[in-house]
């Protein structure tokens, strides 16, 4: 029998009805190197202990889907790396069936957390409809997982690589909910505005109170949550679009294709900036995880 796993100190939270946050893994295994992504993904749990909250990060160990795994299984797929298969939703029975370990997307880990119960989730950015879908049709299963999981997914907006006006007409055309966090507008990921405007909630509790009736309601699907990267490592938006363009250029020459285009242009556009967009990247997953770790508090007090 093929079934998920849940960590002692997940299982224990859940069941004493105390606040918890999904953490995705694919950032160990293709965000960063070695030993930076450790120390980035115990850092980020320990920023939700800090918040009163049980981290749970989420892979694929050894065939089992994981909600929570510890750190042992954190530094060894840091160790391992891009020799780490990345886990969408499609790749999880195959990976389930072979006994092999997997670092989950945001769509595969928006679905096992759900397995578990975990309805909160941080991450960096969201993925989207790539440039150029009309033609490619080259659309994340992300969206797709937003509009059927009951999870809520707290980010810095969808990654700056993507369509995100299109983006967002496909997120409202599958009814998700998309609230910013103080602001009006859509955060671009490495930047904190964009033309795109979004509902604006002021406090976690409000956004605690709408997950809630959503869930009281029957309403399927998940909803989205977007948080602008602090000012302080926001980029310059007329700067990031044209390394973005670079090197939406050499990928396109490099034929990438499919999953394996998110990883390769993150990697081109930090080797391009010199490194700058990889801090602004940790630090806007620090702040998203702060956020999740408020609004998964407040929603522990209104169950």
């Amino acid at each position: 029998m093929f079934g998920f796993a849940v960590g002692q100190e997940v299982r224990q939270a859940l069941r004493e009805g105390k606040p918890v946050v999904a953490l995705e893994s694919t950032i160990i295994s293709h965000g960063m190197p070695y030993p930076q992504n450790v120390e980035t993904a115990l850092k980020v749990e320990a920023l939700v202990r800090e918040g009163g909250a049980v981290p749970a990060t989420v892979a694929i160990i050894a065939g089992v889907p994981t909600v929570g795994i510890s750190p042992q299984q954190i530094d060894h797929l840091g160790k391992e790396g891009r020799r780490v298969a990345k886990a969408s939703r499609r790749d999880v029975p195959i990976l389930a069936a072979k006994g092999l370990d997997g670092a989950t997307t945001v769509a595969s880990t928006m679905l096992i957390a759900a397995m578990a119960g975990v309805k909160l989730f941080a991450t960096g950015g969201i993925g989207g409809v790539h440039r150029g879908a009309e033609t490619t049709m080259d659309i994340s299963a992300d969206l797709e997982e937003l509009a059927t999981t009951p999870v809520t997914v707290v980010c810095a907006g969808a990654k700056s690589i993507l369509d995100l006006g299109l983006t967002l007409e496909y997120l409202e055309t599958k009814g998700v909910p998309v609230l910013g966090y103080r602001t009006d507008c859509l955060p671009a990921f490495y930047t904190n505005k964009s033309p795109f405007p979004v509902t604006r909630v002021d406090d976690p509790l409000e956004i605690a109170k709408a997950i809630k009736a959503k869930e009281d309601l029957g309403l399927r699907g998940g909803m989205l949550v977007t948080n602008p990267i602090p000012e302080e490592y926001s980029m310059d938006p007329d700067y990031i679009e044209g390394v973005i363009r670079q090197a939406l250029a050499e990928c396109d020459k490099e034929g990438i294709k499919g999953k394996d285009t998110t990883p390769y242009l993150l990697s081109k556009i930090c080797e391009l900036t010199g490194g700058e967009s990889l801090e602004s990247n940790i630090q806007l997953v620090f702040n998203n995880v702060r956020l999740a770790t408020r609004i998964a508090c407040e929603l522990e007090k209104l169950a």
